[in-house]
């Protein structure tokens, strides 16, 4: 592979085809063949991708990051969405920043240098900022581009149990960063009538990623969100995911809650904004899930 990645690149814009996102071109196989997600080792580093907004990503980065840290694991997470919202759910202000991922991926500047520390116990944030935003076009022509997160981690890895990136839902060279760093995919699919629109595409693209720039890439992990026990369809959603995709789909389901999404505002998990809701309570069941996979 040369310095600036084996991705083809066909214009000078940071759309799909310019990272490389021939979907055409990609055969994956099927989910049902892939290895099932066990005997994993710490540290873990987890990118969290859906490319459909608004289905819980940045939600369950958070709460799953601060049921990990509850259990004594040191977990970073590391905030790609130029939106900032894992940094304010966190209780980082990710206005006026002096440091940012941006200056990780663009400056090179050390993870450590970024990284802050937040009220939960062993859980730590490298937040993003706007200028985030302009990384995508400033990427295109950059050297080595698809890679700059994963040197940036490897230098800390060391310090953590856990490293949570939360990728922005698109499928730019940030996300692309995120899973050329990233050992497994953890997806959160919401339990709707399109809870599995575009998901055909996002393994493409994972599939494209494992074969380019990163080969121990895994899809390990999907996590059913926004679960609603009064409607049939959310039942049938969970029942049609765990048809595709077996045993990487997690039993813990996430409902949805009127206190998970009160949390942000706060800046807290809701670990800590609501430790005996629902919410709180699943996100605790799907860490401990998680971890279970981890052998000595």
């Amino acid at each position: 592979m040369s310095d600036t990645g084996d991705f083809p690149t066909e214009s000078n814009t940071p759309s799909a085809e310019s990272v490389g996102f021939l979907a055409s071109e990609a055969t994956p196989a099927p989910p049902e063949a892939a290895p099932l997600a066990s005997g994993k080792k710490l540290p873990r580093i987890m990118a969290v991708a859906n490319q459909k907004g608004g289905v819980g990503k940045t939600t369950t980065t958070v709460n799953l990051g601060a049921a990990l840290a509850d259990m004594g694991l040191r977990t970073l997470l590391i905030d790609l969405d130029p939106q900032g919202n894992a940094s304010t759910g966190l209780g980082i202000e990710n206005r006026g920043l002096e440091l940012s991922m941006y200056h990780v991926l663009m400056h090179e500047e050390s993870l450590d240098n970024v990284v802050e520390p937040t009220d939960v116990k062993g859980l730590f944030v490298a937040p993003a900022s706007l200028d985030l935003a302009g990384a995508e076009i400033e990427l295109v022509p950059a050297f080595s581009r698809e890679q700059r997160l994963k040197r940036a981690i490897e230098a800390v890895i060391d310090d953590y149990d856990y490293v949570l990136i939360d990728c922005p839902p698109s499928l730019g060279l940030l996300t692309v960063n995120g899973l050329s760093a990233a050992n497994e995919v953890l997806v959160p699919i919401q339990c709707e009538y399109y809870a599995l629109e575009g998901l055909g595409q996002l393994l493409r693209n994972v599939d494209l990623v494992k074969r380019n720039l990163n080969p121990t890439l895994d899809l390990s992990t999907i996590l059913c969100v926004m679960y609603d026990a009064r409607t049939k369809l959310a039942g049938q959603v969970v029942t049609e995911v765990r048809e595709h995709f077996g045993e990487k789909v997690l039993r813990s389901v996430i409902p949805r809650s009127v206190r998970l999404s009160e949390a942000p505002s706060f800046g807290q998990p809701i670990t800590t904004f609501d430790p005996r809701s629902r919410g709180a309570i699943a996100y605790r069941d799907a860490a401990k899930e998680v971890h279970a996979n981890v052998t000595p």
